[in-house]
């Protein structure tokens, strides 16, 4: 199919006249479903494979970083990590350090006294309640202090390699401006996009949150969003809309 099939449709003047809401939600669905499709098909051919941007050696860094990334650019908590790790790597090291001593190393994290409290509880409860091993499951993660769905959707995408679907502020400002959702809600975002994809692709949850990242910091950026070289316009109702503006716009005439 050329691009041009999965163009989203915009109408200017909607009927009046109510279609029935069960047939109503089953096509939504169907076309939600084949939008998402094509717009991971295009950005993963644009992109291609992206790793996990936190850097780690194991499931339980992976928390650490994730739990330190909160406010914090990846590649700060990145310089953090290779020298926190130094001191400290195992659920065990952490929950027997001073709590001074991961402050001080988590300091440039910001909120450093909560982050470095939510690990080494965290690490203690890993060693009271789970034998020293980072659970596996979003409702055994999430009891975890500092560790909301976000963090655990991280963790279970890029370290267990189980369906998990992170959303960031990039992937609630992409699924909203692109059209996929109108909510701001993350909860609900990751309901209606996990809902939306193929229940044989769940696995690849973790890489539409990375595309969607990595699209938001390269072409789809706030301030100035790149629709002219954007490789998933056809189906960005923003795009769309900008397009039609400017289509109908009709220059002012200067009066001599």
């Amino acid at each position: 199919m050329g691009k041009k099939d999965f163009a989203v449709t915009l109408k200017a003047h909607p009927s009046k006249e109510k279609k029935p809401e069960g047939k109503k939600s089953m096509k939504e669905a169907a076309g939600l479903k084949k939008r998402l499709v094509e717009i991971y098909t295009r950005l993963y051919e644009e992109y291609g494979f992206q790793k996990c941007f936190l850097n780690h050696e194991s499931a339980f860094q992976l928390l650490v970083a994730t739990i330190l990334s909160a406010q914090c650019t990846d590649n700060t908590v990145n310089i953090v990590t290779e020298e926190l790790f130094r001191h400290f790597s195992t659920p065990e090291e952490f929950a027997k350090a001073e709590l001074s001593q991961i402050e001080h190393l988590v300091h440039k994290c910001g909120y450093y006294r909560a982050k470095a409290r939510h690990i080494k509880e965290a690490s203690i409860k890993i060693c009271g309640e789970f034998d020293g091993r980072l659970p596996s499951t979003m409702e055994e993660l999430i009891t975890l202090p500092g560790v909301g769905r976000k963090t655990a959707n991280v963790v279970l995408a890029d370290a267990f390699g189980l369906p998990g679907l992170p959303v960031d502020t990039h992937v609630i400002r992409l699924s909203n401006l692109i059209g996929l959702v109108k909510t701001q809600d993350p909860v609900k975002i990751e309901e209606i996009l996990c809902n939306a994809f193929p229940e044989e692709r769940k696995g690849e949850l973790g890489e539409l949150s990375h595309l969607l990242i990595i699209h938001g910091r390269k072409c789809c950026v706030a301030r100035r969003p790149a629709c002219e070289r954007c490789v998933i316009k056809e189906l960005c109702r923003n795009c769309l809309c900008k397009e039609k503006k400017e289509k109908h716009h009709v220059p002012e005439t200067k009066i001599p």
